[in-house]
């Protein structure tokens, strides 16, 4: 959409506060689409191909991967902003980029890499996508990572809204030579990608944990976003195929939550009626969100979720193996550094001794489930070619 047809409170490219290294613009091209493009074409997003959502990538080609699952946040981003004349090159570039920090594993993998660099700063995978994209990206001469603008990094930062708490040394670096104010909240572009993950892994965990098994729409009679949804199908379609049932049910929740958030945001900006980006960011609530009548169903669907499928007992079992192929990695390296490959080994030896951990961080992090796999195998089977 050309930046002339976009609500005054969008951000326009045309406004940015552009790049922290200059570049010559692109022909063709806006800066958000150019962010967009350089988060397409990185190294970091080709490897969410073969890391976990919530199954590992070997228990079965239909579940959704990290790629999948990013690929999907970010059409609902566009679709949002289009139906809000935001800007959907700027929402885009953030959703594309929002899981680029994930270890391998999912949240198993972070939680066991969060607890091994407890004594060295932890772990998080939202500040680990900011070092992929400030620092670990290596695709240009002139600087280490993307070189993304202040408005998709900002929006990164601000996933999760204001920044609380003691900002990490990354954070305050980005903050003194961005010129960021962590204490606001995000772009509306940045809020729409946030709610838009939020969608995507509401219904299609669902999705994923009927096709695998785990629950069956029975149980989910129970809860009050998903009966009368089911009630409906039932209704219009009569008895049908589970199969094509489970995904009449799918995009039923999807048009459910998409056409809640664009009724509720449309009453907020009525409500402060911005006339630039700035009167969202600095609005007292967030402007985009559910409404006060979804909110607490949704909880209740995340709560079943987490009982049901997050902590069933076949996913344990592989968060169980996961921790401990992490651990084992983690600690050799730590103990023997002279094993990393030589492409990690860059440091020179007193930054090797101050940074190991966090050199070691960034290589496990980095890797997909398959290599993580690889690796164990590489390192501790005496029988595997190395």
């Amino acid at each position: 959409m050309k930046e002339q047809f976009l609500a005054e409170y969008a951000s326009l490219s045309s406004k940015s506060k552009g790049r922290l290294f200059d570049e010559k613009p692109a022909e063709g091209r806006t800066l958000y689409q150019r962010d967009r493009d350089r988060v397409l074409h990185s190294g970091a997003f080709r490897k969410l191909q073969y890391k976990t959502q919530v199954f590992v990538y070997h228990e079965g080609d239909y579940y959704r991967t990290r790629l999948t699952h990013t690929i999907e946040v970010a059409q609902i981003a566009r679709s949002l902003s289009r139906n809000l004349n935001f800007n959907e090159d700027l929402a885009e570039a953030i959703a594309l980029s929002h899981d680029l920090g994930h270890t391998p594993f999912g949240h198993a993998g972070e939680e066991i890499l969060n607890k091994l660099m407890k004594p060295y700063g932890g772990f998080n995978h939202n500040e680990q996508a900011l070092r992929i994209l400030t620092k670990i990206e290596r695709r240009y001469p002139r600087f280490d990572g993307l070189n993304l603008t202040f408005e998709t990094i900002d929006g990164i930062i601000k996933h999760n809204g204001p920044l609380r708490g003691k900002p990490t040394p990354l954070l305050l670096n980005l903050k003194d030579s961005m010129k960021l104010n962590f204490r606001t909240f995000g772009t509306g572009e940045a809020q729409l990608a946030a709610i838009a993950d939020d969608i995507a892994y509401n219904a299609h965990d669902i999705d994923d944990g009927l096709r695998a098994q785990i629950f069956k729409i029975n149980d989910l009679e129970k809860l009050s976003l998903v009966a009368p949804l089911i009630s409906r199908i039932k209704a219009n379609f009569g008895s049908i195929e589970e199969s094509r049932f489970i995904s009449e049910l799918v995009r039923t929740i999807v048009n459910k939550l998409v056409a809640d958030i664009l009724a509720e945001t449309a009453n907020r900006l009525q409500k402060i009626r911005p006339v630039d980006p700035e009167d969202i960011m600095n609005a007292e609530q967030p402007i985009v969100s559910f409404s006060k009548e979804l909110t607490p169903k949704i909880k209740q669907l995340r709560e079943f979720l987490f009982a049901k499928m997050y902590r069933h007992y076949k996913v344990n079992r592989m968060a169980s193996k996961a921790k401990r192929v992490i651990s084992e990695l983690f600690n050799l390296f730590m103990e023997e550094p002279i094993v990393l490959p030589n492409e990690w080994r860059y440091l020179d030896k007193e930054d090797l001794k101050n940074n190991q951990a966090r050199l070691i961080s960034d290589y496990i992090a980095g890797m997909t489930d398959r290599y993580a796999l690889l690796e164990y195998d590489r390192l501790f089977d005496f029988k595997a070619k190395l």
